[in-house]
């Protein structure tokens, strides 16, 4: 476990992040969180400890900048691996070792979700269907939770060449990394899903998930370029 570090992004979670930021330190891990453009910097509300490490952006990038930005301090800190998981309180930091324990090298391992709970929308039901489509068509890997933030990243995803910042950020950095010719591997976690009125979330949509599906517009040509060449035999 020594190789690893957790990572939070979050954005104006002021409700929820200090009990998150207890939950990760509680299960022994050293922790970084990377404040992206809150109103209030974290560094003025969170309880210092010595294994917190605050990062900020003194404007909102994106989530998936956020996780860059925490991917590139635990590589200068000497870690080979991030844990990354929400700062909304619905990722439980002790579903960390399940990530932890399924390791292998070079490995994307996404927590997915057990959605069989309350108080999940049949929105969010569809959304996470129709993600998973395209996940696993572009990836070659049967992705059943491409949503869900609560995964290790290995430091070496700051090699892929990832376009995108923000929620579509996680969707490219796993059809980039299976690209690259490295592994994805699903372990499946318990989460809590607050109710509509509890949770607080960015996502907007409409808008994220075009951008999402952007990214798989914009990969599908070669996506085929490598399928026909397969067939012609010029590329395994």
């Amino acid at each position: 476990m020594n190789n690893f570090i957790v990572i939070v992004p979050t954005y104006n979670n002021f409700d929820t992040i200090q009990s998150v930021v207890d939950d990760v330190l509680s299960h022994g891990h050293n922790l970084i969180v990377i404040d992206d453009g809150s109103s209030k910097p974290l560094s003025d509300i969170l309880i210092k400890n010595e294994k917190l490490i605050i990062e900020r952006h003194s404007l909102n990038k994106g989530k998936g900048q956020a996780i860059i930005t925490g991917t590139k301090k635990a590589k200068e800190l000497g870690y080979t691996h991030v844990v990354s998981l929400d700062g909304d309180g619905q990722h439980l930091a002790s579903q960390a070792k399940v990530l932890i324990d399924a390791y292998e090298d070079e490995t994307i391992i996404i927590g997915a979700r057990n959605f069989d709970i309350s108080n999940v929308p049949k929105g969010s039901k569809f959304g996470r269907w129709f993600s998973n489509f395209w996940a696993s068509w572009d990836t070659g890997y049967e992705i059943t939770d491409s949503l869900s933030g609560f995964r290790i990243y290995p430091v070496s995803i700051l090699d892929l060449p990832i376009k995108t910042s923000r929620f579509d950020w996680e969707m490219e950095v796993i059809v980039r990394h299976a690209d690259s010719g490295k592994p994805i591997k699903e372990v499946l976690i318990e989460c809590y899903y607050p109710t509509s009125e509890d949770r607080v979330s960015h996502f907007r949509k409409f808008w994220d998930t075009a951008a999402i599906v952007w990214v798989h517009i914009q990969i599908l040509p070669l996506k085929w370029l490598r399928y026909f060449l397969k067939l012609l035999g010029l590329k395994k």
